[in-house]
């Protein structure tokens, strides 16, 4: 019998781990000993903070990198034929969703290894929620190109697809958060809606919606946080 790849999510924030993880998610992970991750460093946080976990010297941690090579994803699946269980963790939010995991979970799906994702925080739908945009048509961007001339591009292109009532939603370094702000506002007409999403979950947690019109008039400064930013046209431009 197969053993079966279980999806963790990790904490997007500094904060407990009751907000990533349900009850009944983090009683599962307590049970693994086996765990495929993007890097070491945050996974052995989140496990770290399992109340009752078994120590680390009983772990075995196999990271698998951002860009997992398909050659090793053969290897990474023996022990899971073998039958045992094995947990998926990203460095924050739900594996395979704007982070590694997908090649792994497919090739799960390929040879019949049963797959479960586990409910925890996400950021990308944290912000749908709380945007007030459509939740019923959204589409994510990931990352939006660094050059500005394609940047801007990018970002009218998904203003167009917006005219349809869908959301768009991008992340950014947060380094670049400042500048990736300004570049929208200058990019969308005044009348779009933009909400900004910092720090979700956090302490400094952050979340407004606002025209670009509005945006516009306010003095905003934001921190050097993760941050998702959503926007689509307003109804009246469709």
């Amino acid at each position: 019998m197969t053993g079966t790849l279980y999806l963790i999510p990790n904490r997007i924030a500094d904060t407990p781990l009751s907000t990533a993880l349900t009850k009944e998610a983090i009683e599962r992970a307590k049970t693994l000993s086996r765990f495929l991750v993007e890097t070491a460093k945050p996974a052995r946080a989140l496990i770290g903070a399992i109340e009752g976990h078994r120590p680390f010297s009983e772990i075995e941690i196999v990271e698998i990198g951002h860009h997992p090579e398909r050659e090793k994803i053969r290897e990474w699946l023996h022990p899971l034929l073998a039958g045992q269980d094995t947990g998926l963790i990203s460095d924050a939010g739900c594996p395979a969703v704007a982070d590694p995991g997908a090649d792994i979970v497919r090739a799960c799906h390929e040879v019949k290894i049963r797959v479960v994702p586990l409910v925890g925080a996400s950021s990308i739908l944290l912000t749908v929620m709380a945007s007030g945009l459509c939740g019923q048509r959204f589409r994510f961007l990931g990352y939006l190109p660094i050059e500005k001339t394609q940047k801007t591009e990018a970002l009218r292109n998904a203003y167009r697809a917006s005219l349809n009532d869908e959301t768009q939603l991008a992340i950014e370094t947060p380094h670049r958060n400042e500048r990736t702000f300004e570049d929208i506002i200058a990019a969308l007409p005044e009348s779009a809606l933009l909400t900004v999403a910092q720090d979700i979950t956090g302490a400094n947690e952050w979340i407004q919606t606002a025209t670009i019109a509005d945006w516009k008039k306010r003095q905003v400064t934001l921190k050097k946080v993760p941050t998702v930013f959503a926007f689509k046209a307003a109804l009246e431009a469709r």
